[in-house]
């Protein structure tokens, strides 16, 4: 009888720690993606009317899908959006307009900066859940594949479009990545 209730309170702990992962995940992803649909709708409030603006809206688009997503997840795996989500809807759309206002190349510079991180991020994320079973955690790894391709692709498009001639390019991608894994880090936790 001992060994039985070992085993089921060694169970209970696993699929607790289990939980507690897929909510860390969802919770900061879905942030991530409210952060970036916020960047990126203040990149259009600046430069939705130039040249650069479809390629802007189509980025944007892929994020709202993603966001979209997260907030399908959240409910079904029961789990609790970040407390900060009125911080990050704020700062984001700041992050972007601001960043857009140096020109096509500061927003492609935030671009570059933010989804480098996040493709890092990611990366980590299905590192973690591949641990944790990849049959088990299946409809969570194909989400994440697909969209850290999608910020693969964004990450390129912004070099493609002159990200590396913003003004102090090396200092502000510096500063947005430190912003975004602080953001990553506390979102991760409340």
């Amino acid at each position: 009888m001992y060994y039985l209730n070992q085993g089921l309170r060694f169970y209970s702990t696993k699929a607790l720690c289990h939980k507690q992962i897929i909510d860390r995940i969802i919770r900061v992803d879905h942030a991530g993606e409210l952060g970036a649909d916020r960047i990126y709708a203040g990149q259009m409030a600046v430069l939705g009317r130039t040249s650069v603006g479809p390629v802007i809206q189509h980025m944007w688009d892929q994020e709202k899908e993603h966001k979209a997503k997260f907030e399908e997840l959240m409910p079904k795996y029961r789990t609790r959006p970040t407390v900060l989500i009125p911080l990050w809807n704020v700062a984001g759309f700041v992050l972007g307009a601001s960043t857009a206002l140096l020109g096509k190349e500061g927003a492609m510079a935030c671009t570059v900066a933010v989804e480098s991180v996040i493709t890092d991020h990611y990366n980590s994320q299905l590192r973690e859940l591949i641990a944790l079973g990849e049959d088990e955690n299946k409809e969570l790894i194909e989400v994440i594949r697909k969209f850290r391709d999608d910020e693969m692709e964004h990450h390129d498009t912004g070099l493609q479009h002159d990200a590396e001639l913003a003004p102090a390019y090396n200092v502000l991608s510096n500063v947005i990545k430190a912003g975004c894994k602080a953001a990553v880090f506390i979102s991760e936790r409340i």
